[in-house]
């Protein structure tokens, strides 16, 4: 999709938001709370940023950016503060949803982290428009860093979203194990932020239900760099070269230490959609018939792990992987 983009608003230190609209103001796509949107670039490179908007307004999209600057950041968030102004048209792909509610839960705990709001916003809208019973705990480092104030001031007022700030001190950050070492029955978990703040809910919750706890990542893993050669890795050491054989064909290739598994397949003619290229959106899951993937992605949950994987960042533990290809 090429949107134009109406309005650019500061919402705190480091954060925009960008509504985008169709040109001829026609409705855009549908989309369920907790999607986000492909936009792409003219240098080829792909990012991905979560809808904040009411999913019930089809008349516009609004994404919010945390300016990460390089070396931090790999330089999207930089190019989106510097070139997207109103007025701009951009290139989007129609929304996708990794992350969504399960509106038949009985109750709703949601966990944000600085920039990992996005996502929430556009929950909490839903939300509310079914009457659901939710709460949220908001975690920044100061209110000059927390974004949609405004928009969240009644919910805060209600009780029903509570902000932490913890000045950037990790002697003040929440204590997520204390928050989540009860399970009550019927409550679903949701939380999105940064990666420290993901290993501690993830870790928190572990004896939550099987399918009570859902969560999105904005960064993903990346693959090691190469071995010193000589090195002896252990039986599952994440790098090791293996095989890939591509079912169709017959075809047999090797994956280095220092490449993916979509690199190589690229390199030798074979086609693999790709988006975010770190684990992140699925785009790429491919069907795996033979071996034992090391999978390093942060979507799949563990029944799509058993039969396929994410060409982008996983790896293998046996010596071939057999691809559905």
């Amino acid at each position: 999709m090429r949107l134009l983009v109406k309005q650019v608003r500061y919402e705190a230190n480091g954060i925009n938001s960008y509504m985008v609209v169709d040109p001829a103001g026609a409705e855009l796509p549908p989309f369920t709370a907790g999607a986000h949107l492909d936009m792409f670039f003219r240098d080829g490179r792909v990012r991905q940023f979560s809808i904040c908007s009411d999913p019930a307004d089809r008349k516009r999209y609004k994404f919010a950016v945390l300016r990460i600057p390089p070396p931090k950041g790999r330089g999207g968030s930089q190019a989106v503060f510097d070139r997207v102004h109103v007025g701009r048209t951009i290139a989007l792909g129609e929304p996708r949803n990794m992350f969504p509610l399960d509106e038949e839960a009985e109750r709703h705990l949601l966990i944000a982290g600085g920039i990992g709001i996005t996502p929430i916003m556009a929950m909490l809208t839903r939300l509310q428009a079914i009457e659901a019973e939710f709460k949220v705990v908001y975690c920044t480092r100061s209110p000059e860093h927390t974004a949609f104030m405004d928009e969240l001031a009644p919910l805060a007022e209600d009780g029903r979203v509570i902000y932490h700030h913890d000045g950037g001190n990790l002697d003040m950050a929440l204590d997520i194990e204390a928050l989540l070492r009860e399970y009550r029955h019927g409550t679903h978990l949701y939380y999105c932020g940064p990666a420290g703040m993901m290993s501690a809910v993830q870790k928190a919750s572990a004896h939550w239900p099987e399918g009570s706890v859902h969560h999105e990542y904005f960064a993903g893993p990346a693959l090691p760099p190469p071995a010193p050669p000589g090195t002896v890795h252990a039986e599952d050491a994440v790098g090791v070269g293996f095989q890939v054989k591509v079912a169709s064909t017959g075809a047999v290739y090797d994956v280095p230490n220092d490449k993916s598994i979509v690199k190589v397949l690229e390199e030798n003619g074979v086609s693999v959609s790709i988006s975010c290229n770190s684990g992140l959106c699925a785009t790429c899951k491919t069907r795996y018939l033979e071996g034992e993937p090391d999978h390093k992605d942060l979507i799949l949950s563990r029944d799509e792990q058993q039969s396929v994987l994410t060409p982008c960042v996983s790896r293998a533990k046996s010596a071939m992987l057999v691809l559905d290809l």
